[in-house]
């Protein structure tokens, strides 16, 4: 679906999101949402060669709808390449990438579900301390225009929603890049390799700030560090925003530590958690937790290891990440109905409060 016809689809399938104390909430009833789904990994590394970025994914209009309508998924976690969507790759320009995007935020749409766009890797050219690890300690200056970009692309429309960067974490051995600031300087002590929640703070901040000044209204999700696990000190001030944990079996320190207490007073969602069939009791007793908490969820992956599914077949792990889509969609009883004011067309407003048409 191209971007000009995802605001007024979206506005007329899915309510504008927002938080309230340490609940997302619909915007038009306040009514508390719980977002539950999977990442649909693979267009942050699927070389284009002559196919073009969404074919050579292949990810498919029908596996969306599987996703979202058959086993129930709210929101798809969406990894993208920050160096494709500003330049393009080989003979595909960033419009090229964008419109990708466009396609499968459009099948989301049409099922039923958010889209949250994730900033997974930098480039598909510099690897951060080995082969095919792509993904950055901390965001580059590059950051701040693709956010300025898809923020542009995506103002007013409700589908979309924004997190700002995959896994702050301590910068690998091997990893020839320095850690920088916001402003691109780069730390003093070049040799210094770890990421703390004061150094991912401002740069987290940063990308807030680039989103709002164009989509006041987005709905931003901001991960811990350690590979995104621990929340601890990273709550920023700031209206609208999610805390994301990545939750996987050899992390540390518990659970409640990590993102359970600050669960009580902010809103918190697991932006990952997965596992294979050895994991099997990990990963249930991770959802009963999420449950008695009333947290959010998408699990790891439909596509990249650990396999969610493999051609077209649930893994063991994938079965018990769909029995709680169902669940879930049984308890919610469908999809979510039109954002309506008895005193304004929804699509109006939305535009209006999001600074696309005067007041």
């Amino acid at each position: 679906m191209p971007a000009s016809k995802l605001r007024d689809a979206s506005i007329r399938r899915l309510p504008q999101l927002g938080t309230r104390g340490r609940s997302i909430v619909r915007e038009d009833t306040g009514a508390t949402v719980r977002l539950c789904g999977v990442n649909l990994s693979s267009l942050e590394y699927s070389e284009p060669g002559s196919l073009g970025f969404l074919r050579a994914s292949q990810i498919t209009r029908e596996e969306v709808l599987r996703l979202t309508q058959e086993l129930g998924a709210n929101i798809l976690r969406l990894p993208f390449n920050q160096d494709w969507a500003l330049g393009g790759r080989g003979e595909f320009t960033a419009e090229d990438y964008l419109s990708a995007l466009d396609e499968v935020i459009g099948w989301a749409v049409e099922g039923g579900a958010y889209t949250l766009l994730d900033l997974q890797w930098l480039d598909a050219d510099n690897p951060r301390g080995g082969p095919r690890q792509f993904v950055a300690p901390l965001p580059d200056t590059g950051s701040i225009a693709v956010w300025n970009r898809l923020a542009m692309r995506y103002r007013g429309c409700p589908c979309v929603l924004y997190d700002i960067f995959n896994e702050p974490h301590d910068r690998l051995p091997g990893d020839p890049f320095p850690l920088r600031h916001p402003d691109g300087s780069a730390y003093l002590l070049p040799w210094r390799r770890k990421v703390y929640a004061r150094n991912w703070r401002p740069w987290a901040l940063k990308l807030i700030d680039t989103i709002r000044q164009v989509h006041p209204l987005s709905l931003i999700f901001v991960s811990g560090i350690n590979w995104g696990y621990d929340l601890r000190g990273v709550k920023l001030d700031r209206a609208n925003l999610v805390y994301s944990s990545h939750a996987y079996p050899d992390k540390r320190p518990e659970w409640e530590t990590a993102f359970g207490r600050i669960a009580e007073t902010v809103p918190v969602f697991i932006g990952e958690f997965g596992g294979e069939e050895k994991d099997l009791a990990w990963g249930r007793e991770l959802m009963a937790y999420l449950d008695e908490k009333g947290l959010g969820w998408a699990a790891w992956s439909w596509r990249d290891w650990p396999h969610l599914q493999k051609e077209g077949r649930l893994t063991p792990f994938g079965t018990l990440v769909a029995g709680g889509l169902r669940r879930e969609l049984a308890a919610r009883g469908g999809p979510f109905d039109s954002p309506q004011r008895p005193d304004i067309a929804p699509r109006e407003d939305l535009a209006r409060r999001s600074g696309l048409v005067p007041s």
